[in-house]
């Protein structure tokens, strides 16, 4: 008895032969340099002259551009120097100046301290209470 889930696949494999793709590529090879010698504008000298000339031109423009790129990097490197050390001073003024705020505000909180103390001190004389006398006997 047959479910209809008994398939049957075949799978066939051949082996396919790529010396007809490698040789295709090497014949276009020999083919675009053959071509390419008998298309060339100039004799092998003057090409080799031209591309001397160009490597110089290339260089030299290389060179510029190098020594640009180092001197912008210099000034930028200068410019960002300043901007910390403009940044430092800034932030030594603002910590100097909240040191003097917390020294102002502690002087002041002892201040306070003390004349609550004081004024602690005197209320129980003044009111005839248990503290001691205001006259110190």
């Amino acid at each position: 008895m047959s479910t209809g889930d008994d398939k049957h696949t075949l799978i066939v494999e051949r082996e396919r032969d790529r010396r007809p793709e490698i040789a295709a590529f090497f014949m276009g090879a020999v083919i675009g340099a053959g071509l390419a010698l008998l298309l060339a504008p100039a004799s092998g000298a003057d090409t080799q002259k031209r591309i001397r000339e160009q490597a110089r031109k290339i260089r030299e423009l290389t060179g510029d551009r190098v020594r640009e790129l180092k001197d912008d990097l210099g000034s930028r490197v200068g410019s960002a120097k300043g901007v910390v050390d403009r940044g430092r001073r800034i932030a030594a003024d603002a910590r100097a100046e909240l040191e003097d705020k917390l020294e102002r505000s502690k002087a002041a909180y002892r201040a306070g301290i003390d004349a609550e103390r004081e004024e602690s001190g005197r209320e129980p004389a003044d009111s005839g209470g248990n503290g001691p006398p205001a006259d110190g006997s």
